[in-house]
C-alpha cells in the first residue's frame, strides 16, 4: 500500500484505515510543565523536577525516550537503557531547568529524528548514549558557574564522547496494520572495547485512574497480565485489548519480563504508605539497585518490559525486536524475515517513494538528506497535549486541594479551554506545549506532506474549546493571554492555496476559518487599537527582547509605545483577510462587503503608519526606516533601533487585478467610490497596466515604491541586516553604535548580540537582538515575491547593497532562500554552519550526516542557538529549498 493511499484512508476514516492512531505522540518532557504544576507560586520547574519524574505519576500526559503512543495517550511504548554505570535508568531526556541554565532551560542530550512517513507507518530516530557515567552533576554544576555572558556547557564539552565511547541507539517503528506496531531497536557499540548495555523496551499505561476525575479520558484502571503462552495481554476500558510480544535476544534466549505499576512511589517521595507497593520506579530499583521486591513476581501491573542484557563487541551491533497489536488482529507469526523484517523493508520503500515525490527531483544527495530529516523532525514533533484548565484550577477529588492562590493566578480566565489533541509542538523537550504563532509556520511544510493534518490543526485553534469567547487565540500554557503575532490567517490562506489546484481547493475549510478569524480580528482591534487610530500596540509580540524596554510591562517612562511591528502585523492580518474575502466572493457575493471592509481598514492602517494625512506616523523620513514610537504626556520619541520591527511592514502587501475586481460588482462599486471620493487615502495605491492583458493592477502595500527602496537598502546591506545565512533580527550597525536610552539615571541599551542572549529578559533562552530566525525570514521572502509580482522588471535593487549587482525582487527572495538553506548543508571543508565549530559533526562518520534544526541561528556564523529540535518553524527551510530548486 502506498503512503498516499494510507493518508487518504486516514482522512476519509475508512474502516480499518485509522493509520494515524499510533504515532510519535509521546512527549520528550512532561516534568517541569505548567500543566503538572500545582504549586502555590507557579514555580513549575521546582514543583515537578527531573529527579521526581522516574518515581511520580503524571496527571496530564506522559514522556519517554524516542517513544510512541496512541492519539489519546493511553498505551505508551519507549526505550529504557542502562550502561551499567549511571545512578538511574535512562528513561527520558535530561536537561537543565529554566533557573539552572545560564541561558534558561536547555536539553543536554544528543538525539535525532531521522525519518517518518506522514501516517507514521515508518519512523526512525537515534539516541547517543554514553558508555561512561552520564555527567548529570557536572552539567548542572558547571552551568551554575557560568553567567549569561558565557557560552553554554554542552554534553560534548564534558568529554563523554571521547574515543567514541558511546552507544548509537536507533529506534525504528513500522506498522503492519493500523493496530499492529513493530519495534526494532538496534544498538551500535561505537567504542574501542566490548561493552554491555541493558535495553528495556517498555510498555505502560498512562495513569488515568488514580485522580478521581470524571472528565473525558478518565478511566477505570487497566491491566497487563503475562499469559501462559508468554504473551502479555493488555486490557483497557476504551482502547480495548492489545497483546505485547518480544523476540529472543541475540544470544537466542528469551529475557525475563518485568512488571510494575505506573503509580507514584509515595513512600520514597513523601514517606506515605500507598495501596500498592509497586511503583513507577520499580524497574529502576530492580535493575540498578537489585531490589527484587520492586517488581511484581505475579507478572501483572500497568507497566512491563523485557530486560535484555547485551554484550556487544567493539564496532558491532545488536538488535532487539518487539511488537504489540490488537488482540482481534493477531498476525499469527510475530518475528522472522517474512513476518517482521519484510514489513520494515516495505514501509521503508514506501516512505522513500513518498518523499521522492515531495522533495524536488533536482536536489543533490546532501539536500535530499537534509530535507528528509527536516520532514522527519516535523512529524516526530507531534504530541498528545492534554490540559483542561477548569479541572486543573479546581484540582481532583482524590488529591489535595490546590492552593487558594490558583483562583487568581495563571490562566484563570481560560476556564473554557479543553485541550486533548495531537498537536504540532515547537520542540518536544524545550517547548513541550503549543505556541500558536509557531504552529502557523509549522503548517506550511506540513501542507506538503499531510494537507489534511495542516488544515485540521489550523481549524482546531479556532474552535470554541480553544479560542476564547472574546476571540483571542491561546498563546501558550505559561500564559494563554499573552499576545503572539496574528499569523493564523496567513497560514490558513497559504495552506488553502497549497493543498489544491485552482478550482479544486477546499473552500469549506477557508470559509469556516474566515468566520472565526473575523472574531479574532475584532478582538485585536478592540484590545490593541482602543483609540481607533489604526496604530496598534500588542506587547512583546513573540519577539521577546527585541526592544529597549520589556514591551509586555509598563514603561519606565510612563506613556505607551506605538509599535511599528504591532501595527504592521495588523496590516498583514487585514490584507490577508481581504485576500480571503475576495477569494470567497468568487462564488458567494455576500463576502464582497467583507472585502470592502478590510480594503478600507487596510488603507487606513497604511495612512496611519506613514502619517500621510495626520502626521505622527511610524515612518522616519530622516533615516528611511520604520521605528517604534514612545509617546508620553510630554514628548513623542522615535526609538531608532534598526531591527526586524522595521522590516515587518514589508509583509503587508497585495496585488489586485482589475480582471478579478470586474467579476465582483459589489466590491468594484465600493472601490470606485473610494478611489474617487477619498483621494487622501487612495493615493497609497500604486497602479500599473499589464502588458499581456492591457488591464490595470493595483498594489496595496505599506511602504511606497520610494520608501521600499530605502528599507531594502538597509536590509540587503551585509554590514546591517544581510548575513551569509539570511536576514538578521537586528542590524549589525548596533555592534558599533548601540542604542541607548536614559530614564531617571537608568540606562536602557540595545547592542548587536548575534548569538545567545546577554540578558535575562524573558528567561534569557531567546534572543532577537541579532540572530537569524527562519519564521520572519520566510515572510520576508514571500513579501519580496509579492512585490516582484507587481513591479516585475521595473524594480531592481543592489544585492548585496553596494555590490553593483542589480537584481529583481524575486531573485533577491531566491538569494535569501539559498543563504538559509546553506545553514544546513556542508561547505567545502565538510562543516555545516548550523553545527558551529564542532569537529564531531564535521569529520566523524557517525555524526557528520546528522542535522539539527535549531530555534534560531548566530547572525554571523550561522551556528544553531536555542532549542535544538525546533523542526517546527525551522522546517520552513524545506520550503526555502523548493524555492531555490524551482526553475
Amino acid at each position: 500500500m502506498s503512503e498516499h493511499l494510507r493518508l487518504n484512508e486516514a482522512e476519509e476514516r475508512v474502516k480499518d484505515g485509522n493509520w494515524k492512531r499510533w504515532g510519535p505522540y509521546l512527549s520528550e518532557r512532561q516534568w517541569g510543565t505548567v500543566r503538572e504544576d500545582y504549586s502555590t507560586d507557579g514555580s513549575c520547574w521546582e514543583y515537578f523536577p527531573h529527579d521526581h519524574a522516574r518515581s511520580r505519576a503524571y496527571r496530564w500526559g506522559e514522556d519517554g525516550l524516542l517513544g510512541i503512543t496512541d492519539r489519546e495517550c493511553r498505551l505508551c511504548f519507549a526505550l529504557s537503557l542502562w550502561n551499567g554505570k549511571d545512578p538511574i535508568l535512562k528513561e527520558r531526556l535530561y536537561g537543565l531547568t529554566g533557573p539552572e541554565g545560564n541561558h534558561g532551560e536547555d536539553c543536554k542530550e544528543c538525539y535525532y529524528y531521522l525519518d517518518s512517513s506522514p501516517t507514521h507507518s515508518y519512523m526512525k530516530a537515534l539516541y547517543k548514549y554514553p558508555q561512561g557515567e552520564y555527567p548529570y552533576a557536572d552539567l548542572a554544576g558547571e552551568a551554575k558557574k557560568r553567567s549569561v555572558q558565557d557560552p553554554e556547557y554542552e554534553l560534548e564539552d564534558t568529554g563523554v564522547f571521547n574515543e567514541s565511547k558511546y552507544w548509537d541507539v536507533v529506534a525504528e517503528y513500522a506498522k503492519n496494520t493500523p493496530n499492529d506496531m513493530l519495534s526494532r531497536i538496534t544498538v551500535y557499540n561505537r567504542g574501542p572495547e566490548t561493552a554491555t548495555i541493558h535495553v528495556l523496551p517498555t510498555l505502560w499505561y498512562r495513569n488515568t485512574w488514580i485522580w478521581g476525575c470524571s472528565h473525558e479520558g478518565c478511566t477505570m484502571k487497566p491491566k497487563m497480565t503475562l499469559m501462559k503462552n508468554g504473551k502479555t495481554l493488555c486490557s483497557h476500558e476504551t482502547l480495548g485489548k492489545f497483546v505485547f510480544v518480544y523476540d529472543v535476544g541475540p544470544d537466542g534466549e528469551k529475557p525475563e519480563i518485568l512488571f510494575t505499576e505506573n503509580e507514584t512511589n509515595m513512600k520514597k517521595l513523601y514517606d506515605v504508605e500507598h495501596y500498592t507497593t509497586f511503583a513507577k520506579d520499580g524497574f529502576n530499583a530492580y535493575v540498578i539497585d537489585g531490589v527484587k521486591e520492586a517488581v511484581d513476581v505475579r507478572c501483572r501491573g500497568t507497566k512491563c518490559a523485557p530486560h535484555y542484557v547485551l554484550e556487544v563487541p567493539a564496532g558491532e551491533k545488536a538488535v532487539v525486536r518487539s511488537r504489540f497489536f490488537a488482540e482481534s488482529e493477531d498476525p499469527g507469526t510475530y518475528f522472522g524475515e517474512e513476518a517482521f523484517d519484510a514489513v520494515f523493508e516495505a514501509r521503508i520503500k514506501e516512505t522513500d517513494q513518498f518523499y521522492n515525490q515531495v522533495i524536488p527531483a533536482n536536489c543533490n544527495p546532501e539536500e535530499r538528506s537534509m530535507a528528509r530529516q527536516c520532514y522527519g523532525g516535523l512529524l516526530w514533533s507531534k504530541q498528545f497535549y492534554h490540559y483542561i484548565v477548569e479541572s486543573w484550577l479546581g484540582g481532583d477529588k482524590a488529591t489535595p486541594n490546590p492552593p487558594e492562590s490558583r483562583k487568581s493566578g495563571r490562566n484563570v480566565e481560560w476556564k473554557h479551554l479543553f485541550n486533548r489533541d495531537i498537536i504540532s509542538m515547537p520542540d518536544k523537550w524545550e517547548y513541550p506545549w503549543y505556541a500558536s504563532w509557531d504552529l502557523a509556520f509549522h503548517m506550511i511544510p506540513f501542507a506538503k506532506i499531510d494537507p489534511f493534518f495542516a488544515k485540521e490543526q489550523l481549524l482546531l485553534f479556532l474552535r470554541e474549546w480553544y479560542m476564547a469567547p472574546n476571540g483571542q487565540i491561546p498563546a501558550y500554557e505559561f500564559q494563554f493571554s499573552d499576545v503572539n503575532p496574528p499569523v493564523h490567517a496567513w497560514a490558513v490562506f497559504r495552506v488553502f492555496k497549497m493543498t489544491g489546484v485552482r478550482g479544486q481547493r477546499d473552500r469549506l475549510f477557508l470559509a469556516r476559518c474566515f468566520q472565526k478569524l473575523l472574531i479574532n480580528f475584532t478582538w485585536w482591534v478592540n484590545r490593541k487599537d482602543p483609540d481607533g487610530k489604526n496604530i496598534f500596540s500588542g506587547g512583546f509580540l513573540g519577539l521577546d527582547n527585541i526592544g529597549v524596554f520589556d514591551r509586555s510591562r509598563p514603561l519606565p517612562t510612563g506613556g505607551h509605545l506605538e509599535q511599528a511591528d504591532g501595527t504592521a502585523w495588523m496590516a498583514f492580518f487585514c490584507v490577508v483577510m481581504l485576500d480571503i474575502a475576495l477569494e470567497l466572493a468568487r462564488t458567494d457575493p455576500t463576502y464582497e462587503d467583507m472585502a470592502s471592509k478590510f480594503f478600507e481598514h487596510f488603507v487606513g492602517i497604511i495612512d496611519a503608519m506613514n502619517a500621510m494625512s495626520g502626521g505622527g506616523g511610524l515612518w522616519d523620513e530622516k533615516d528611511g526606516f520604520y521605528y517604534d514610537v514612545l509617546k508620553t504626556p510630554t514628548c513623542t520619541v522615535p526609538l531608532r533601533i534598526r531591527s526586524m520591527v522595521g522590516l515587518i511592514p514589508l509583509y503587508a502587501s497585495l496585488t489586485l487585478d482589475e480582471e478579478v475586481i470586474e467579476k465582483l460588482p459589489g466590491f468594484k462599486k465600493r472601490l470606485d467610490w473610494f478611489m474617487k471620493h477619498r483621494p487622501d487615502l487612495s493615493s497609497h495605491l500604486a497602479y500599473m497596466t499589464r502588458e499581456d492583458t492591457g488591464k490595470g493592477r493595483h498594489l496595496l502595500g505599506i511602504p511606497s515604491r520610494k520608501n521600499l527602496k530605502k528599507v531594502l537598502k538597509y536590509m540587503l546591506d551585509e554590514e546591517e541586516f544581510l548575513s551569509p545565512y539570511g536576514i538578521r533580527s537586528l542590524s549589525k550597525i548596533h555592534a558599533s553604535q548601540p542604542f541607548q536610552f536614559h530614564v531617571e539615571g537608568e540606562e536602557y541599551r540595545v547592542d548587536y548580540v548575534p548569538g545567545e542572549s546577554n540578558t535575562y529578559l524573558f528567561g534569557g533562552n531567546s534572543n532577537w537582538r541579532g540572530p537569524i530566525w527562519l519564521c520572519v525570514n520566510y515572510l520576508i521572502i514571500e513579501s519580496l515575491e509579492r512585490y516582484d509580482f507587481f513591479y516585475g522588471e521595473t524594480f531592481k535593487v543592489e544585492c548585496p547593497t553596494g555590490s553593483g549587482n542589480m537584481m529583481r525582487l524575486k531573485d533577491v527572495a531566491k538569494e535569501i532562500s539559498s543563504r538559509i538553506v546553506n545553514l544546513f548543508l556542508p561547505d567545502e571543508s565538510g562543516k555545516r554552519p548550523c553545527h558551529g565549530s564542532s569537529d564531531l559533526y564535521k569529520d566523524d562518520p557517525n555524526w557528520k550526516d546528522l542535522v539539527l534544526f535549531y530555534e534560531y541561528f548566530h547572525g554571523d556564523t550561522g551556528c544553531g542557538v536555542g532549542a535544538s529540535h525546533q523542526t517546527g518553524w525551522t522546517a520552513v527551510v524545506a520550503s526555502c529549498l523548493e524555492k531555490v530548486k524551482k526553475a
